[in-house]
Parts: C-alpha cells; sequence; structure tokens
C-alpha cells in the first residue's frame, strides 16, 4: 500500500513538473523564441516536427527524378547545364533538411528506411510523370512556386534548425521558380505548337499543383498544433489562395488560361477557385498515383547500388577515428 500510494505521488510529481515544462515552452513560443536541440521540448512537438521535416527532405530527394529524367533531352547546352544545377540543388535541399530532422533524434537512416518501406510521405505532386519539355518549365514555374509559398514562412519556424535550413533553401528555390517561368515565357513566345505545348502542360499540373497545399482546413489533421507551436504561419487554405493570387496574373500575361472556367476576381482582388478533386489527393497519398510504384523503386534502386558508398565512408571514419586513438594514445 504504502509503495503503490509513494508511486501515485511521483507519479503526480512528475506530471506536474511536465505540465510547467509545457507551460514555460509555450511560452517561449509565443515570445517568439527559437527552440533548439538541446532544449526540452513536448514529445508531440519533436514527433510532429520529425515528421514533417523528413517529409519535406524525402521530397526534395524524390522531386529530383522527374527533372533528371529531362537532363539528356534538354533542347540545349544551356538549358542541360542549368536543369543538372537544379536537380544538384534539390539534392542539397534533401541533405540539409535530413541533417535538421536528424537534430531531434532519428538518424538518416531511420528516415530514409520509412521513406524507402512506404511508411513516410513525400509531396504528392511528384508523383506525376514529366511528359514534354513544358512539364520542366511548369514545375519551375508552379511546383516551385507553390513550394516558395509554403516555405517562406518556415524561415520563421519556431524550431531553430529547420527554419536556418529554409533561409538557403527559400533562396534557391527562387532561382529554380524564375528559371521555369523563364521555360514557359520562351514557349509561349514561341510557335503555336510550343504555346500548345505550354497550355497542355498547365492544364495537366495546374490541380496536382494545388492539392499540394495540402488538405483543407476543416479536415486538416495536424494545423491546429502546428499553428499552436508556430511551426506553421499560415493555414492551408491561406497559403493556396494567395498562390492562386499571385498566379493568375503571371499566366495573363504568358497568354495562357488557367483551366478553372469561371475563374473571376473578386471585389476583395482574390480569384477563387472551383472546388478540389480530393479523391484523386487521397489516391496519390495512399500510392495509386501515376508514379508513386515507379518513384520509390527509382529510390529504392538507388539506395542499393550506393550502399557501397555509405559501406566505405563508414569503414573510412571508423579507421580515422582508431588513427586518432592510438595518436592520442601515444
Amino acid at each position: 500500500m504504502y509503495t503503490q500510494a509513494l508511486s501515485t505521488t511521483e507519479t503526480d510529481d512528475r506530471g506536474l513538473e511536465d505540465a510547467a515544462k509545457a507551460a514555460q515552452f509555450q511560452a517561449r513560443i509565443d515570445a517568439e523564441e527559437r527552440i533548439e536541440p538541446n532544449d526540452w521540448m513536448p514529445a508531440a512537438y519533436r514527433k510532429t516536427l520529425t515528421r514533417q521535416i523528413s517529409q519535406h527532405a524525402h521530397s526534395e530527394i524524390v522531386g529530383m527524378l522527374p527533372e533528371g529524367n529531362w537532363i539528356t533531352r534538354a533542347p540545349s547546352l544551356r538549358r542541360k547545364a542549368a536543369l543538372l544545377a537544379k536537380v544538384q540543388d534539390e539534392c542539397g535541399h534533401g541533405l540539409y533538411l535530413y541533417a535538421a530532422a536528424e537534430t531531434l533524434g532519428t538518424s538518416r537512416e531511420e528516415l530514409v528506411d520509412a521513406m524507402l518501406a512506404g511508411k513516410a510521405k513525400y509531396s504528392s505532386i511528384f508523383n506525376y510523370p514529366t511528359l514534354t519539355w513544358a512539364d520542366i518549365g511548369i514545375i519551375g514555374w508552379l511546383v516551385d512556386g507553390a513550394a516558395i509559398m509554403n516555405q517562406i514562412p518556415l524561415c520563421r519556424c519556431s524550431y531553430g534548425p529547420y527554419a536556418r535550413a529554409m533561409i538557403r533553401v527559400c533562396k534557391e528555390e527562387s532561382f529554380h521558380q524564375r528559371q521555369g517561368y523563364e521555360i514557359v515565357l520562351t514557349l509561349c513566345r514561341g510557335s503555336d505548337e510550343q504555346q500548345a505545348m505550354a497550355q497542355e502542360a498547365l492544364n495537366r499540373w495546374w490541380w496536382p499543383v494545388l492539392m499540394m497545399f495540402g488538405p483543407p482546413d476543416a479536415t486538416s489533421q495536424h494545423s491546429d498544433t502546428s499553428t499552436k507551436w508556430k511551426i506553421k504561419r499560415f493555414s492551408n487554405d491561406e497559403l493556396r489562395q494567395k498562390f492562386v493570387d499571385a498566379t493568375v496574373p503571371q499566366a495573363q500575361y504568358l497568354g495562357l488560361t488557367i483551366p478553372d472556367p469561371g475563374m473571376i476576381q473578386d471585389a476583395d482582388g482574390h480569384w477563387p477557385y472551383s472546388e478540389i478533386d480530393w479523391t484523386e489527393f487521397k489516391q496519390v497519398l495512399a500510392g495509386n498515383g501515376p508514379c508513386n510504384r515507379d518513384r520509390l523503386a527509382a529510390r529504392g534502386k538507388a539506395h542499393d547500388e550506393g550502399a557501397w558508398v555509405r559501406e566505405a565512408a563508414a569503414a573510412y571514419a571508423a579507421k580515422r577515428a582508431r588513427r586518432q586513438t592510438a595518436q592520442a594514445a601515444e
């Protein structure tokens, strides 16, 4: 009886201590302080960030595939060099983000294994095929444009390593967006066939790009807590509308038609869009998109073929550590 009562008292004390820490943590968040890896944080905060940052990292790495497919088929040496540099940037973004996620206590190997096993998600947009060169322009203009809209607020994320990684990522994504827009602009100023190619690509990518911002606020599972902890600064619907409002005038300048008949600017300057087919979004997230299986197979193949590099790096690190230990002992 005494032992049980003591155990209950200790549990109550721990509960009070955790509640006090949680209150102090939220006070720091509310005061716009940055949370760093060694700071106390709620387990749910750590879990939410690990999920979000790792999914972001997976998206950067998988996102190399649809564009890498066109490096050898780019229409000029200049285009080839620019696209190669862009794909290299995306790889770098993934590495920054994996490093940020690791500060939360989960190894990179665990994160990658979860993605390859289909247990961790990446952005739904990368499960669509790139059928023409115009798709590369549309990805830069719209996909990277949507990413920027999502990611600029993350530069003020409450978690320090994530916020700092996003500063460089956003600068490079801005270049990618301009690169894509310039490709589309060139096509729209070209032949009738090139203009038609750009329009056809826009028709295919418009709705999947709008889905990138995530489900409607009313059905989003993580928005409330992410906003409370200042991981997110804007809701899915707010960011989606900001993107549409910024993109419609650009399409008009290009001479392209947004594939949403009846879209008319309202009195507040917004461009209301039609209902999104969330059934398609759910199907893609469930692994039934046009390229889901191809993307995971490609990443799995690359991971397997790169095993010797990881093993060599680990062996070198171990040998170097042994040498340093021996030198210290002398």
